[in-house]
Protein backbone atom coordinates (compact mmCIF):
# COMPACT_ATOMS: atom_id res chain seq x y z
CA UNK A 1 0.00 0.00 0.00
CA UNK A 2 1.30 3.11 -0.74
CA UNK A 3 2.39 5.70 1.85
CA UNK A 4 1.35 9.58 1.62
CA UNK A 5 3.94 12.69 1.57
CA UNK A 6 1.65 15.47 2.23
CA UNK A 7 1.64 17.45 5.37
CA UNK A 8 -1.60 19.04 4.78
CA UNK A 9 -3.83 16.78 7.04
CA UNK A 10 -7.01 18.59 5.32
CA UNK A 11 -6.32 16.81 1.87
CA UNK A 12 -5.99 13.14 3.40
CA UNK A 13 -9.20 11.46 2.73
CA UNK A 14 -9.50 9.30 5.92
CA UNK A 15 -12.55 6.36 5.51
CA UNK A 16 -13.54 4.62 8.98
CA UNK A 17 -15.45 1.90 9.18
CA UNK A 18 -16.53 1.34 12.74
CA UNK A 19 -17.77 -2.75 13.08
CA UNK A 20 -19.60 -4.62 16.18
CA UNK A 21 -22.62 -4.27 18.12
CA UNK A 22 -24.99 -2.06 20.09
CA UNK A 23 -22.15 -0.87 21.88
CA UNK A 24 -20.66 0.31 19.02
CA UNK A 25 -23.79 1.63 17.37
CA UNK A 26 -24.14 3.52 20.69
CA UNK A 27 -27.56 2.39 21.95
CA UNK A 28 -29.10 3.82 24.85
CA UNK A 29 -27.26 7.68 23.88
CA UNK A 30 -30.09 10.11 24.00
CA UNK A 31 -27.60 12.51 21.51
CA UNK A 32 -27.28 9.49 19.05
CA UNK A 33 -23.70 9.59 19.03
CA UNK A 34 -22.43 7.13 20.98
CA UNK A 35 -18.35 6.84 21.34
CA UNK A 36 -17.47 6.68 18.14
CA UNK A 37 -19.71 9.75 17.09
CA UNK A 38 -17.66 11.84 19.44
CA UNK A 39 -14.03 10.34 18.51
CA UNK A 40 -14.83 10.94 15.07
CA UNK A 41 -15.87 14.49 15.93
CA UNK A 42 -12.63 14.76 17.81
CA UNK A 43 -10.55 14.12 14.28
CA UNK A 44 -12.59 16.35 12.57
CA UNK A 45 -11.76 18.90 14.89
CA UNK A 46 -8.09 18.60 14.33
CA UNK A 47 -8.50 19.28 10.98
CA UNK A 48 -8.71 16.17 9.05
CA UNK A 49 -10.85 15.09 6.03
CA UNK A 50 -12.94 12.15 7.92
CA UNK A 51 -16.06 10.14 6.45
CA UNK A 52 -16.60 7.74 9.12
CA UNK A 53 -19.20 4.84 8.87
CA UNK A 54 -21.17 2.97 11.82
CA UNK A 55 -21.48 -0.73 11.77
CA UNK A 56 -22.95 -1.47 14.70
CA UNK A 57 -25.81 -4.11 14.64
CA UNK A 58 -27.45 -4.53 18.37
CA UNK A 59 -27.14 -8.49 19.72
CA UNK A 60 -24.37 -9.28 17.06
CA UNK A 61 -22.37 -11.75 18.02
CA UNK A 62 -19.04 -12.15 16.34
CA UNK A 63 -19.64 -14.78 14.31
CA UNK A 64 -22.72 -12.71 12.75
CA UNK A 65 -20.18 -9.68 12.44
CA UNK A 66 -17.98 -12.39 10.21
CA UNK A 67 -20.85 -12.96 8.21
CA UNK A 68 -21.34 -9.50 7.34
CA UNK A 69 -18.61 -7.50 7.62
CA UNK A 70 -16.60 -8.04 4.00
CA UNK A 71 -19.22 -6.93 1.95
CA UNK A 72 -20.00 -3.96 4.38
CA UNK A 73 -16.77 -2.78 3.90
CA UNK A 74 -15.90 -3.56 0.51
CA UNK A 75 -19.27 -0.92 -0.23
CA UNK A 76 -17.41 2.02 1.48
CA UNK A 77 -13.90 1.36 0.99
CA UNK A 78 -12.87 0.74 -2.60
CA UNK A 79 -9.96 -1.35 -2.55
CA UNK A 80 -9.05 -0.18 -5.95
CA UNK A 81 -8.93 3.34 -4.50
CA UNK A 82 -6.67 2.52 -1.56
CA UNK A 83 -4.27 0.85 -3.72
CA UNK A 84 -4.09 3.50 -6.57
CA UNK A 85 -4.75 6.68 -4.48
CA UNK A 86 -2.22 7.59 -1.85
CA UNK A 87 -4.84 10.49 -0.92
CA UNK A 88 -7.12 7.91 0.59
CA UNK A 89 -6.87 5.72 3.40
CA UNK A 90 -9.46 3.22 4.35
CA UNK A 91 -9.50 2.26 8.38
CA UNK A 92 -11.46 -0.33 10.17
CA UNK A 93 -12.18 -0.29 14.20
CA UNK A 94 -13.82 -3.22 15.12
CA UNK A 95 -15.42 -3.65 18.75
CA UNK A 96 -17.84 -7.12 19.69
CA UNK A 97 -17.62 -9.62 22.34
CA UNK A 98 -20.36 -8.90 24.66
CA UNK A 99 -22.94 -10.55 23.46
CA UNK A 100 -20.78 -13.84 22.54
CA UNK A 101 -20.53 -13.79 26.56
CA UNK A 102 -24.40 -13.72 27.25
CA UNK A 103 -25.62 -16.61 28.57
CA UNK A 104 -28.35 -18.33 26.79
CA UNK A 105 -30.13 -21.55 28.52
CA UNK A 106 -26.48 -21.89 30.89
CA UNK A 107 -24.26 -21.49 28.09
CA UNK A 108 -22.60 -18.19 26.53
CA UNK A 109 -23.95 -17.51 23.18
CA UNK A 110 -20.20 -18.13 21.86
CA UNK A 111 -18.22 -20.33 23.67
CA UNK A 112 -14.61 -18.42 24.37
CA UNK A 113 -12.16 -20.89 22.29
CA UNK A 114 -15.17 -19.92 19.36
CA UNK A 115 -15.00 -16.17 20.02
CA UNK A 116 -11.66 -16.22 19.72
CA UNK A 117 -11.01 -18.25 16.76
CA UNK A 118 -13.77 -15.87 14.89
CA UNK A 119 -11.79 -13.14 16.30
CA UNK A 120 -8.54 -14.11 14.66
CA UNK A 121 -9.85 -15.21 11.39
CA UNK A 122 -11.45 -11.63 11.26
CA UNK A 123 -8.97 -9.35 11.98
CA UNK A 124 -6.07 -11.84 9.98
CA UNK A 125 -7.98 -10.77 6.85
CA UNK A 126 -9.22 -7.73 7.85
CA UNK A 127 -5.29 -6.39 8.19
CA UNK A 128 -4.07 -7.76 4.60
CA UNK A 129 -6.44 -4.91 3.23
CA UNK A 130 -6.66 -2.07 5.78
CA UNK A 131 -5.31 -0.31 9.35
CA UNK A 132 -6.76 -2.33 11.81
CA UNK A 133 -7.59 -1.48 15.13
CA UNK A 134 -9.65 -3.48 18.39
CA UNK A 135 -11.49 -1.86 20.85
CA UNK A 136 -12.48 -4.49 23.59
CA UNK A 137 -15.94 -5.03 25.22
CA UNK A 138 -17.19 -3.16 27.79
CA UNK A 139 -18.50 -4.75 31.42
CA UNK A 140 -22.07 -5.38 31.80
CA UNK A 141 -22.46 -2.79 34.61
CA UNK A 142 -25.67 -4.55 35.67
CA UNK A 143 -24.42 -8.24 35.93
CA UNK A 144 -21.31 -9.30 37.66
CA UNK A 145 -20.88 -12.68 36.26
CA UNK A 146 -21.30 -11.69 32.83
CA UNK A 147 -18.67 -8.97 32.93
CA UNK A 148 -16.29 -11.74 34.61
CA UNK A 149 -16.72 -13.60 31.55
CA UNK A 150 -16.39 -10.77 29.14
CA UNK A 151 -12.57 -10.14 30.85
CA UNK A 152 -11.76 -13.30 30.66
CA UNK A 153 -12.85 -12.90 26.77
CA UNK A 154 -11.32 -9.39 26.60
CA UNK A 155 -7.80 -11.05 28.20
CA UNK A 156 -7.76 -13.16 25.12
CA UNK A 157 -8.39 -11.09 22.42
CA UNK A 158 -5.27 -8.49 24.10
CA UNK A 159 -3.13 -11.51 23.85
CA UNK A 160 -4.29 -12.48 20.17
CA UNK A 161 -3.84 -8.86 18.96
CA UNK A 162 -0.60 -8.94 20.23
CA UNK A 163 -0.26 -12.10 18.22
CA UNK A 164 -1.30 -10.74 14.88
CA UNK A 165 0.60 -7.15 15.66
CA UNK A 166 -2.78 -4.98 15.92
CA UNK A 167 -3.17 -2.42 18.61
CA UNK A 168 -5.61 -3.40 21.22
CA UNK A 169 -7.94 -1.35 23.62
CA UNK A 170 -9.21 -2.97 26.62
CA UNK A 171 -12.19 -0.71 28.09
CA UNK A 172 -13.88 -3.29 30.55
CA UNK A 173 -12.04 -2.17 33.66
CA UNK A 174 -12.58 1.09 33.42
CA UNK A 175 -16.21 0.62 32.39
CA UNK A 176 -16.75 -1.81 35.43
CA UNK A 177 -14.89 0.75 37.71
CA UNK A 178 -17.16 3.82 36.50
CA UNK A 179 -19.95 4.85 38.83
CA UNK A 180 -21.27 7.07 36.12
CA UNK A 181 -21.31 4.47 33.62
CA UNK A 182 -23.02 2.18 35.89
CA UNK A 183 -26.20 4.43 36.75
CA UNK A 184 -26.35 5.59 33.62
CA UNK A 185 -27.18 1.84 32.98
CA UNK A 186 -29.34 1.28 35.64
CA UNK A 187 -31.20 3.70 34.52
CA UNK A 188 -31.23 2.69 31.07
CA UNK A 189 -32.03 -1.08 29.83
CA UNK A 190 -29.65 -2.39 31.95
CA UNK A 191 -26.62 -2.77 29.22
CA UNK A 192 -25.87 -0.02 27.65
CA UNK A 193 -24.78 3.71 29.06
CA UNK A 194 -26.39 7.03 28.51
CA UNK A 195 -24.24 10.43 26.69
CA UNK A 196 -22.08 10.03 30.30
CA UNK A 197 -20.49 6.72 29.44
CA UNK A 198 -20.22 6.75 25.83
CA UNK A 199 -18.20 9.87 26.42
CA UNK A 200 -16.25 8.03 28.99
CA UNK A 201 -15.14 5.43 26.74
CA UNK A 202 -14.85 8.17 23.83
CA UNK A 203 -12.26 9.89 26.21
CA UNK A 204 -10.67 6.57 26.74
CA UNK A 205 -10.05 5.66 22.89
CA UNK A 206 -8.93 9.39 21.77
CA UNK A 207 -5.66 9.51 24.18
CA UNK A 208 -5.24 5.77 23.17
CA UNK A 209 -1.59 6.12 21.46
CA UNK A 210 -2.82 3.59 18.77
CA UNK A 211 -5.95 5.70 17.84
CA UNK A 212 -3.59 8.73 18.10
CA UNK A 213 -1.23 7.72 15.87
CA UNK A 214 -3.96 7.49 12.81
CA UNK A 215 -4.09 11.51 13.23
CA UNK A 216 -1.00 13.27 13.13
CA UNK A 217 0.55 15.72 11.15
CA UNK A 218 2.45 12.86 9.08
CA UNK A 219 -0.20 10.68 9.13
CA UNK A 220 0.71 7.07 7.66
CA UNK A 221 4.28 6.84 7.63
CA UNK A 222 4.40 3.39 9.13
CA UNK A 223 1.38 0.72 8.85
Amino acid sequence: MMQPHDDDRGSMDIRICFIGDSFVNGTGDPTYLGWTGRVCAAVVQQGYDLTSYNLGVRRETSLQIEQRWQQEVACRLAHDNLTHDNRYQGHLVFSFGANDMTQTQGCPRVDLATSVATARRILQLASQQYWVLMVGPPAIATDQAHTHRIAQLSTRYAALCRDLKIPYLETWKLTAQSTLWANEVKAGDGAHPGAGGYGELAALVTRWQAWCDWFKPHPFLSR
